[in-house]
């Protein structure tokens, strides 16, 4: 196992703090470090993807878990196991010439399965599908103790370690229940909506006769254009589907992958950021009208069509030396006025936001920490040094609470305290039940400090 002192931030590039880093290549490994460590604890990180600070542990131990990394063969029932330092990305390479998919699929491969459970991620289909603890049938857990325990769905430290952010213990893997697709491709409808109210209305028309779909809103369009976008639907395409062309690549490995991304090798971080307000309304003027208008059928590859933002590794690094803010948050279905609201705020603000993605969700998870609940979801990425961003969120965070709604954590960086506690109804119990197992706060992080999970 190999160690060393690093200093770390998320893929927001904000707040590093400094932390030794453990690299552990068996389960023992894990063990011993947590057993072995120091007064300020300790918390897992997978592959960093997370934009705030939950992977991070200021002055004290962080297991990187990249090292655990194995994947089992699938049994006849579509389950397979896999290491939590397994990227979503690998296992889709891994399982898709098989004919399976991972149960959820999020917009970025670059996320462990440890870090997709202690998240619970949501996908493009989360009306249907749920989050992604909802398809783990069991999963390894090393808790304060220093011993590994098998867990199972139904119990209470299962729903904590669902969302969890790590503060249970460390997921070392997971049995996962997968989903069986007859081709490696995906039929694409796209539209494009006029204002907000149009979005809202060409989501819902559809029902969920086409599982996935989110949608790209224009945050710096004003007026009567205010919340203008772009919706993409799809659904896994049927053999009779394919190009003629296509032969026997049907179930082939995903295109996209790292020969086909555009990186900015040695670029450091642009000092003002790429985007000013000007380049951000033009660049989304561009993507609005060079989309089209309604397009159905269109073929795209699996890779392309849930990870199209992975083809851009270092877009964090266009925001500036500061880094960038990624705000994501849900309100409930007749709680449309509020998204109304935040968007005619954030883009009467004139903030250069080129990254909106809306989404519809399902049903809550049962963990106490876990992000989505039914209704609309908004993420978007500000840069971190745009003057008055701080209380200008701290007015948005209000608004969401007030109308029951909430703020993902696992994306989180600059939340107080007493929001979260009045946007998780579930903390107190989160709390509770963590004192109980692991007394002497084992495992720590930046995000649990700053906001007293």
């Amino acid at each position: 196992m190999s160690v060393d002192t690093v200093s770390l931030t998320g893929w927001g590039r904000t707040a590093p703090t400094t932390a030794v880093r453990f690299r552990p290549r068996t389960h023992e490994e894990a063990a011993a470090a947590v057993r072995g460590r120091g007064p300020r604890g300790v918390i897992a990180r997978g592959l960093g993807r997370s934009p705030g600070d939950a992977a991070q542990n200021a002055g004290g131990s962080v297991l990187d878990l990249t090292g655990l990394a194995r994947i089992g063969g699938v049994d006849a029932a579509g389950a397979v196991r896999c290491d939590a330092g397994v990227s979503l990305e690998r296992l889709l390479r891994v399982l898709l010439p098989l004919g399976w998919l991972p149960p959820v699929v999020p917009g970025t491969g670059r996320v462990t399965v440890g870090g997709a459970i202690a998240s619970d991620l949501p996908g493009l289909d989360h009306r249907r599908s749920g989050s992604f603890a909802r398809h783990v049938s069991a999963l390894e857990l090393l808790t304060a103790d220093g011993e590994v325990r098998t867990v199972l769905p139904g119990t209470a430290l299962f729903d904590a370690t669902a969302g969890g952010l790590g503060l249970t213990g460390v997921i070392l893997g997971a049995t996962l229940r997968l989903r069986r697709v007859p081709t490696a491709l995906m039929s694409v409808s796209t539209e494009r909506a006029e204002d907000l109210d149009d979005l809202l209305a060409r989501f819902t028309a559809g029902g969920d006769r086409l599982p996935y779909a989110s949608a790209w809103i224009d945050l710096m369009a004003r007026g009567r254009a205010a919340g203008r976008g772009i919706l993409t639907r799809g659904e896994h395409a049927t053999p009779d589907m394919r190009p003629a062309h296509a032969g026997r690549t049907l179930l082939a490995p995903l295109s996209g992958g790292a020969r086909g991304r555009f990186r900015l090798p040695g670029c450091p971080p642009v000092p003002g950021g790429l985007f000013g307000p000007a380049p951000a309304a033009l660049y989304n003027e561009v993507r609005y009208r060079g989309a089209p208008r309604a397009r159905t059928g269109e073929l795209r590859p699996v890779g392309a069509f849930f990870h199209a933002a992975d083809a851009y590794p270092d877009a964090n690094l266009l925001y500036g030396r500061g880094g960038l803010v990624r705000y994501r948050f849900t309100v409930g279905y007749g709680q449309e006025e509020t998204l109304h609201r935040v968007v005619r705020r954030i883009a009467g603000r004139r903030g250069p936001a080129v990254r909106a993605v809306l989404q519809r969700f399902g049903a809550a998870a049962p963990g106490g920490l876990s992000f989505a609940a039914p209704g609309w979801s908004l993420a978007l990425d500000l840069p971190a040094a745009l003057p008055g961003l701080a209380r200008f969120l701290d007015d948005v965070d209000e608004e969401v609470a007030a109308a029951g709604g909430r703020v993902c954590l696992a994306k989180d960086s600059r939340m107080r305290p007493e929001a979260a506690a009045a946007m998780y109804p579930g903390l107190a119990g989160f709390q509770e039940l963590r004192a109980r197992l692991d007394p002497t706060e084992a495992f720590r992080s930046d995000l649990s400090r700053r906001l007293g999970l």
